[in-house]
């Protein structure tokens, strides 16, 4: 049984929650999922825009945003980085970490990223031999998503 409080999430807010109530910026666990040989995969929940308030993020900032978060949790978090995503609603992001769920943890490497993302003067893995869709990027809008989401750190643990 994985003890979500000594992890530093609130119980209550663990899971699915109703989407009227989910507040953003904020970092949520949205499950835990132990294996058999003792291992656990962690799905955290970035959510930068409120769901369903007009506020979801456009397709260039958005991409460009993923393309920081992939290399900075892989660089920051690598025996525990599996993979992170856009939501389809384009109002954050689902990070998927390998046995690293503590709360503090992911919340440092979320800031740094995005510390990373205000200083920048190139968006990584852009290129057209790294990215599909290599146009399709925006670093001005990503930056000023990111100046938002670090403006209001004091709020991401404030999920509904």
């Amino acid at each position: 049984m994985i003890d979500h409080e000594a992890l530093g999430w609130a119980p209550g807010t663990v899971g699915e929650l109703d989407h009227h109530l989910l507040k953003a910026p904020s970092v949520k666990l949205r499950g835990a999922h132990p294996g058999p040989a003792g291992d656990t995969v962690y799905c955290i929940d970035l959510r930068l825009r409120r769901p369903n308030a007009g506020e979801s993020l456009g397709s260039a900032e958005s991409h460009s945003l993923e393309h920081f978060l992939l290399e900075g949790f892989q660089r920051l978090l690598p025996r525990h980085f599996i993979g992170v995503g856009v939501m389809g609603c384009r109002t954050g992001f689902y990070l998927t970490l390998h046995n690293e769920g503590r709360r503090a943890r992911i919340e440092d490497a979320l800031e740094t990223i995005l510390r990373g993302v205000l200083a920048a003067t190139a968006v990584p893995y852009a290129r057209i031999d790294q990215c599909g869709h290599w146009r399709d990027h925006d670093l001005a809008r990503a930056q000023a998503v990111a100046r938002e989401v670090l403006e209001r750190r004091a709020a991401w643990r404030d999920i509904a």
